[in-house]
């Protein structure tokens, strides 16, 4: 796992190999173009700090702290004790968890929580007259069966809304459009989003029609995000992936190869030309086992190479990993490159969330500054946020 660099590290030619790398003027980039599009809608940007786990990269939204969505409860603690105090906690709650949220929430954090059920009502309901705390609860609704939640028209949901209403813990409805990283057009990603919202709303109403107040309404993935075109009757929109992209969503067509602001620098560390391969320092424990992409028209292995300076290696992609060898191939009957041992390239992920999920940390470089030095510069060093 990458460490804090040594103050003798410059530029990415100097940390040991592997190690994470955010593009930060990428990262800027692909901020301000939700940041944009969520103002065009009218409504709040609540971003999901899962992917980067960085207090620094939450920063670069409004440059203080803001609104945010977490998946740990480490996450909010981390971010509370930053000064962050407007959270939602996007994973269903169970009662051993209360104790931290009651705790956050008496340091004067509003801390939602997410819930989709009968029995996880009752127990918030209990902790919070117990506790004397209102916990802020939004019903989870599931839009596309991707994964938990209750569907817009389930009979129990206004009896749940009822229960927390009594409590004082009732704030209103979330739902997640997973279902939408397997849209592969730009109209399938449209209709996604429009379900999304439908859905939303759709709760939101039956609720109020039952006499419950709904303040918030939250919908988001990061494709429906970029996808939307109306948000009527939404309060919110939550995303992580965007901030820094990543092979799956370029396949996807959200983003492109350009927007990719995460990346792993590797060395080739041996050849085995028999086998037409280039091994690397880099294996699943830097990369991940992720192979999103392998569903899609473009399978993108474990990830795509570039050099150094960010420069594409052409048709050089990681196709193979074991826990610390990453196996380099030609794609499509293509020459291997000439790269000697001690050549340090970078690899582009399927998935930006799992990879950086493998490093403590980042190295930061800024591809604004338009330089052509081989190995950029290390402008910063990024903790993340680690546990649960």
């Amino acid at each position: 796992m990458t460490t804090a660099p040594s103050p003798t590290a410059r530029t990415l030619a100097d940390p040991d190999t592997p190690f994470a790398v955010v593009d930060v003027h990428r990262t800027r980039r692909n901020i301000a173009r939700l940041r944009a599009l969520a103002d065009r809608l009218g409504v709040a940007l609540r971003p999901h700090v899962k992917t980067a786990k960085s207090l620094d990269a939450a920063l670069l939204h409004d440059g203080a702290p803001g609104p945010v969505t977490v998946s740990t409860l480490a996450e909010a603690e981390a971010f509370a004790d930053a000064g962050y105090d407007d959270i939602t906690y996007a994973v269903g709650v169970e009662p051993r968890k209360l104790p931290r949220v009651i705790a956050l929430l008496r340091r004067g954090v509003t801390l939602r929580i997410l819930l989709d059920s009968t029995e996880q009502a009752m127990f918030v309901a209990a902790a919070a007259r117990e506790a004397g705390v209102a916990l802020p609860a939004l019903i989870e609704i599931d839009c596309d069966g991707h994964r938990g939640g209750l569907k817009p028209d389930a009979p129990g949901l206004p009896g749940i809304g009822r229960l927390l209403h009594d409590a004082g813990c009732l704030d209103g409805v979330l739902t997640h459009a997973g279902e939408s990283y397997f849209r592969h057009t730009a109209e399938e990603r449209r209709e996604a989003a429009r379900n999304e919202r439908d859905a939303a709303v759709a709760a939101a109403e039956r609720l109020r029609a039952a006499g419950l107040p709904v303040a918030t309404v939250s919908v988001g993935s990061t494709p429906t995000a970029h996808a939307a075109d109306d948000l009527t009757g939404v309060t919110e929109l939550r995303a992580g992936n965007y901030v820094f992209f990543d092979l799956v969503m370029a396949g996807l067509g959200v983003c492109d190869l350009t927007d990719l602001a995460l990346s792993v620098v590797v060395t080739v560390i041996g050849h085995r030309p028999e086998y037409g391969w280039i091994l690397t320092d880099g294996g699943w424990m830097a990369m991940s086992r992720d192979r999103g992409t392998a569903v899609q028209s473009q399978d993108q292995g474990y990830g795509l190479v570039t050099h150094l300076d960010g420069t594409p290696v052409p048709d050089l992609v990681m196709t193979d990993a074991s826990q610390e060898h990453g196996t380099l191939t030609a794609r499509d009957g293509a020459a291997l490159p000439e790269l000697p041992i001690g050549t340090r390239l970078r690899v582009l992920p399927n998935h930006a969330c799992a990879t950086a999920a493998q490093h403590q940390g980042y190295h930061v470089i800024d591809g604004g500054h338009g330089t052509t030095a081989p190995a950029p510069a290390i402008e910063s060093y990024w903790p993340r946020v680690t546990g649960w």
